[in-house]
């Protein structure tokens, strides 16, 4: 079976091989271009349902227009209204609440029969606006976040797949949505499985491009390869071509938009390049995105998908159950999302026992502190921290100024430090 499947994957790359690498050579630079119209000012960091979301929206469906997609009968928008109540949605805006706005491109499948199948490929274009909600930098209200690797850098690779697909449709249909909404909680992805263009039940799977520009020492992180039977072989085959570190794991919930998907019942993959100290701050700036790796995943995923979209037969999905909150010992004492700020920057892939740390921010109660990259946060008071919600429930437990011991592994050494938390978002 092993074997099967990379023979099948890497024929898959094999027949792109030539395309694809003389593709590569002459690729125009819209990547960037693409990146940097997405991260200008003038767009006010895109917040769902803003001017700036509309100019967005109304350039990609341009965009996808130029590199071959055709809209879906209702046009290239899906909108959809989130109500004025919504965390993260202005308290200025009309009583109807705002609205968000998918935008969906249709590259009809060339197979007769398998061309009523879809494989999803999306990305999310919204982000924080002027701050606020859900920003990491204190004191940020009113400046503009402009989400360059969140996700400007996910919605430039699926044009650039769009396009180099497009030369050569495969024979299933595949649907490329840049998803609105996902900064205020998975919302026009949601809304996407609710009305889907064409029925879920025949999507053999959706590929998730969120936060792939910043490439670091060639690892690329895919989350779900635990939602398909098939998913590992076929990752491990097409990655026998491209080369990444590749840490391949999970089920198909996670905090982006292929947990819509998953909770719908269908296979999911999330690519991911890693947080960074950049994350939801000011400074997420396009000028930071790693344009080679950001080629590099885009390869890869046009690798992906279209050995998904030529696979004649559906994927074995796996339906875990979705991951219960970790159990700490003490309440709640603040807004999810919100609560005590530390700082630390940590590493999405996991390690056993702890959650190590790439980085710490400058400046913040981590820092201070003495915390460091690959220091391993094993407990914060008095809760364990064996993953990254136990961590992150931790420090909702507490309010901003408590000080809490932070026990750590580094190396060899167990040490104790004290941090005084500091305050979460502006």
């Amino acid at each position: 079976m092993l074997r099967t499947a990379l023979i099948w994957g890497c024929l898959a790359t094999a027949c792109l091989g030539e395309r694809a690498a003389a593709q590569h050579i002459a690729e125009p630079p819209r990547l960037l271009d693409d990146i940097k119209f997405l991260t200008d000012d003038r767009l006010q960091g895109r917040a769902t349902g803003s001017p700036g979301a509309d100019s967005a929206a109304a350039y990609l469906a341009r965009r996808f227009s130029e590199v071959g997609l055709q809209p879906a009968a209702g046009g290239w928008f899906q909108s959809f209204t989130v109500s004025r109540d919504a965390p993260g949605v202005a308290r200025e805006e009309k009583p109807g609440g705002i609205i968000g706005k998918n935008v969906v491109g249709i590259l009809p499948g060339k197979d007769p029969v398998l061309r009523n199948r879809t494989v999803i490929l999306g990305a999310h274009y919204d982000h924080l606006g002027l701050g606020g909600f859900g920003s990491l930098d204190p004191d940020s209200t009113g400046r503009v976040h402009n989400g360059a690797d969140d996700n400007a850098s996910g919605v430039a690779a699926l044009i650039q797949v769009a396009a180099r697909l497009a030369a050569s449709p495969p024979a299933r249909t595949v649907v490329f949505i840049a998803f609105s909404g996902e900064e205020l909680g998975l919302l026009g992805s949601a809304h996407y499985v609710k009305e889907p263009i064409y029925p879920l039940g025949g999507t053999l799977a959706m590929i998730n491009l969120d936060m792939v520009g910043r490439l670091r020492n060639g690892r690329l992180i895919i989350y779900g390869v635990r939602s398909a039977k098939e998913f590992p072989a076929l990752l491990d085959s097409l990655n026998w071509y491209a080369g990444f570190d590749l840490k391949a794991q999970g089920d198909g919930y996670g905090p982006s938009d292929q947990s819509s998907f998953y909770a719908a019942k269908r296979p999911v993959l999330h690519l991911f390049t890693d947080l960074h100290e950049d994350y939801h701050r000011t400074t997420d700036d396009w000028q930071k995105v790693n344009l080679d790796g950001l080629k590099r995943v885009a390869d890869f995923t046009l690798g992906l998908v279209t050995a998904l979209a030529n696979r004649p037969i559906p994927l074995t999905f796996l339906d875990l159950p979705a991951p219960l909150p970790a159990q700490t010992s003490a309440p709640k004492a603040a807004t999810p999302g919100y609560g005590a700020y530390l700082g630390t920057v940590p590493d999405m892939t996991g390690v056993p026992g702890g959650v190590r740390l790439v980085g710490v921010r400058a400046g913040s109660p981590a820092e201070k502190a003495g915390l460091r990259g690959d220091d391993i946060i094993t407990r914060i008071g008095t809760t364990d921290t064996p993953d990254l919600q136990a961590m992150t429930d931790a420090l909702r437990s507490h309010l901003p100024g408590d000080s809490v011991d932070i026990v750590v592994r580094r190396g060899a050494n167990v040490t104790t430090l004290r941090a005084t938390l500091g305050v979460r978002g502006g």
